[in-house]
């Protein structure tokens, strides 16, 4: 199994320029490579792209300077392009999983620049990366590499950070988990609640968001081309990664600890496309990392043999009681707290959701289908709002 190690790199003031123009070249050689692709009414295979945009370009007074860096970047970036259209056709096809791919674009310089090396285009030493053209780069290595990387991918991010990125062969490592199953309920302010009553919060970034809109209306005030301009945009790109690398650091930790203490993980389909239509709510959805969070539990669950299951978005979690399984139906989104009229338990909303994700969860893992029946649907039901109005308030 494949595996990506990501560190952060140190390179000198000769070391970054050295990037820039690895960087600007790739750059162009996907840009003319992308633009023949788009002249052309059937596409050119990649040795075609390499011979027209890399080997006959370095010959032409106007790309004469892409032979000042190593060619195995300019190479790899054409093969990027081939597999960017590969995975646009069959997206529209079908063939692909997943939501649509769109088709590839023109990449700009300030934009995430990238280029890979593959073998004998790098060589990792012990404090430092050898890359070819480049030099020795000095690296904070954050954890040791499991075995020898097929590939390293040079990164440099919006806010002037530099990264490597290699992707190794790892031998995954099998846990024993301390629970048999668990239902995870998404939510804004809680994050998670578990069927566990367990409760996670989400990380809190209100400050980071403050900073950032303070200097977003900064950076729309500023001359565009200017230098005054040129640092307001970095410094709002290092608030972005702040708040990029705060979410991500606890959507992975999380993640693991789900994984690792857990066989069954059952989570929700949840339709964000159309949560975000809302419009006091789309904000805080499209921040919150749910479909993130969704992929790392999926890949992780894979990769330490756990089962992951997705239930259906139109299974009644929050209508359904968890203890007898009389459903009441629909509920405002401000009601917190139900009683069940059935059985007579008091359910907050969102861990009587994790419990019925839970069961469904199970249900799918044994194959077995519904089991409320009609008989059970009705609209009749208990409800409390305690955080809102401090008292019950039965709705008939």
């Amino acid at each position: 199994m494949k595996s990506r190690y990501q560190f952060r790199i140190y390179p000198t003031p000769g070391q970054r320029q050295s990037l820039a123009r690895l960087f600007g070249c790739v750059r162009v050689v996907w840009n003319d490579a992308l633009a023949l692709c788009k002249q052309s009414d059937k596409l050119p295979k990649n040795s075609e792209l390499q011979k027209l945009c890399i080997t006959q370009a370095k010959k032409t007074e106007d790309r004469a300077w892409l032979g000042q860096v190593s060619a195995i970047p300019l190479q790899q970036s054409v093969a990027d392009l081939g597999v960017a259209f590969k995975n646009f056709f069959q997206s529209r096809s079908g063939k692909r999983k997943g939501k649509k791919v769109n088709p590839p674009r023109f990449k700009r310089r300030v934009n995430r620049q990238t280029a890979r090396f593959t073998r004998g285009g790098f060589k990792v030493k012990a404090t430092k990366v050898y890359l070819a053209k480049i030099g020795e780069v000095k690296t904070k290595w954050s954890r040791p590499l499991p075995s020898e990387p097929s590939s390293v991918t040079v990164i440099k991010d919006c806010a002037g950070r530099y990264f490597l990125s290699f992707v190794v062969e790892i031998q995954p490592e099998i846990k024993p988990p301390k629970n048999p199953s668990i239902g995870i309920d998404l939510g804004l302010k809680v994050f998670a609640s578990c069927s566990n009553k367990e409760r996670i919060d989400s990380p809190n970034c209100s400050l980071l968001y403050r900073k950032l809109k303070r200097s977003s209306r900064r950076l729309a005030k500023r001359q565009k081309g200017s230098k005054r301009r040129e640092r307001m945009r970095v410094q709002v790109a290092k608030l972005n990664a702040q708040i990029r690398d705060k979410r991500k650091d606890f959507l992975h930790k999380l993640s693991t600890k789900v994984v690792d203490e857990n066989q069954v993980i059952a989570l929700e389909d949840l339709n964000v496309g159309g949560m975000v239509k809302n419009r006091k709510l789309s904000r805080a959805i499209s921040q919150a990392g749910w479909y993130e969070f969704r992929s790392l539990c999926e890949g992780k669950a894979d990769k330490h043999n756990r089962d992951f299951r997705v239930i259906n978005r139109w299974e009644p979690t929050s209508q359904v009681c968890s203890e007898c399984g009389y459903r009441w139906g629909k509920l405002d989104l401000s009601v917190r707290t139900i009683v069940c009229v059935n059985c007579g338990v008091e359910h907050d909303r969102d861990d009587n959701a994790s419990v019925n994700i839970e069961q469904a969860g199970l249900r799918a893992k044994v194959g077995v289908g519904q089991t409320h029946d009609s008989k059970r649907t009705g609209s009749a039901c208990k409800t409390s709002d305690e955080a809102v109005c401090g008292e019950p308030s039965t709705h008939p």
